[in-house]
């Protein structure tokens, strides 16, 4: 079995230019959590993730890690505090950042397969827990012809074994 396999290829992107709150709307009427970005030509340049969004608007300056140890522990544990998160916050956050192109906030490291990549290459991407990747975008010489998501993979185990 082959990426290809997998892969659903009508894929829904976004622009390196479309405007952050542009995005988040179109996020928030999807099933998935996140959009592949691309160039004029369709070249794979990023992603954008609901966990974006959320860094984007709960910036990690604003916690405070406090490291607090109680016998009978021998090690202390670091609980984090966040000291701004507030409702006005997050509307200034949303009106500062609303216009901003959304490759300002993509992850440009991608993991990418290309079409003929076998499925156990594909697992070691969304198995990998350093990264916690659900899709994986599908290229072929930087241009994106496809997307294998974790459901993906799973039910084509599943038919795989079942059948």
């Amino acid at each position: 079995m082959e990426a290809r396999d997998l892969m659903t290829a009508d894929v829904e992107t976004v622009h390196q230019d479309d405007e952050i709150s542009d995005v988040l709307q179109q996020l928030a009427s999807r099933d998935f959590t996140g959009f592949p970005v691309v160039d004029d030509e369709d070249r794979l340049l990023g992603v954008v993730t609901q966990r974006d969004f959320v860094e984007l608007f709960q910036p990690k300056s604003h916690t405070v890690w406090i490291p607090i140890g109680l016998p009978p522990f021998l090690e202390t544990l670091d609980y984090g505090f966040d000291l701004s998160w507030n409702e006005l916050e997050t509307e200034l956050d949303l009106a500062r950042n609303a216009s901003k192109p959304v490759k300002t906030i993509m992850t440009e490291d991608v993991l990418t397969v290309e079409p003929d990549a076998d499925v156990d290459d594909v697992l070691a991407i969304l198995a990998a827990d350093e990264r916690d990747v659900n899709r994986v975008p599908v290229v072929e010489d930087d241009v994106i012809v496809g997307i294998v998501t974790r459901q993906d993979v799973l039910r084509a185990l599943h038919e795989e074994r079942s059948g």
